[in-house]
């Protein structure tokens, strides 16, 4: 068991007074049997109008931040105490009809499923497909475990992270091309990647603990983090962080859950003024330990 405590502070900055208009939120993690929330604080100045919070279609708990005032300047500041209980690696207890890749979900599961097997980025020159072609034999039985594990590391170890500051996501199709990309970008390509073969894969917006330690630089840290779950007969949702090539929970703490990256933005608003008004954005993120209660 682990005690982490996460600081998210995101400031915008205005050249003049604008009218602050909505904003809305995801940074209230998910309570679950591997992480328990213990306290949740969101400090938001100037001070609003009302925070209404509301979980989405998918379960997320959304904060909306409204607002009747203006401002030269927003931020949110968001202090989370979690209990979270690491799972260093799934022995993959697979149901026997799926221990073997390709296989179909049972009936009863399916119709629920469909939503994350189904395709979510246009790919008409089947880049993603080509790109599997070059480390596994479609079509050919193979260990479910192997598969997604051979998926998992073939983005961590093929590609190169690089952090950016503009927002969205890239296409898999530009990250197969680039070799390169953010944590989002090799979620949504596992994703593709796995909805390609079959599997129902799901995207993740949280954050990562990233220790003081010798050993291979985890990256990611210092920001939002994304990586995404993919469900195994047996085993449920189970998760997989390309960008560092890990497999289960460990450092891992979610947020939220989407079916696209573009469900699951940890935070966007709008406000009345010109184009040029804003000055920027600032995000800080800071995970570290406390001692267990």
């Amino acid at each position: 068991m682990t005690i982490f405590i996460v600081r998210h502070v995101t400031t915008y900055r205005y050249k003049r007074q604008v009218r602050l208009g909505r904003h809305q939120m995801m940074a209230r993690p998910r309570d679950s049997f591997d992480q328990r929330l213990i306290n949740f604080s969101l400090e938001v100045t100037p001070k609003p109008a009302e925070v209404k919070w509301l979980h989405d279609v998918f379960g997320n708990c959304v904060a909306q931040v409204d607002f009747d005032c203006v401002s030269d300047h927003l931020r949110f500041d968001c202090v989370i105490k979690l209990d979270h209980t690491p799972e260093n690696a799934p022995d993959f207890r697979i149901e026997d009809y799926a221990r073997e890749h390709p296989f179909s979900y049972h009936a009863e599961e399916a119709p629920d499923l469909a939503p994350y097997i189904q395709r979510g980025s246009a790919d008409p020159d089947d880049h993603v497909g080509r790109w599997l072609d070059t480390f596994l034999m479609r079509g050919t039985k193979h260990p479910t475990g192997q598969v997604l594990m051979t998926l998992n590391e073939a983005i961590s170890d093929g590609f190169s992270y690089s952090r950016r500051t503009a927002p969205g996501t890239q296409s898999p199709a530009t990250t197969i091309e680039l070799r390169r990309g953010t944590c989002r970008d090799f979620a949504l390509l596992m994703i593709e990647a796995a909805r390609t073969l079959g599997f129902a894969a799901r995207f993740i917006t949280g954050y990562i603990y990233v220790p003081d330690r010798d050993g291979p630089a985890v990256q990611g840290g210092g920001a939002t983090h994304a990586w995404c779950q993919i469900y195994v007969p047996g085993s449920g949702w189970v998760e997989f962080d390309p960008t560092n090539g890990i497999v289960g929970n460990r450092d891992l703490i979610r947020v939220a859950v989407a079916r696209v990256p573009g469900q699951a933005i940890p935070l966007f608003g709008t406000y009345w003024g010109e184009r040029d008004d804003e000055l920027g954005m600032d995000v800080e993120v800071n995970v570290k330990t406390a001692p267990a209660e």
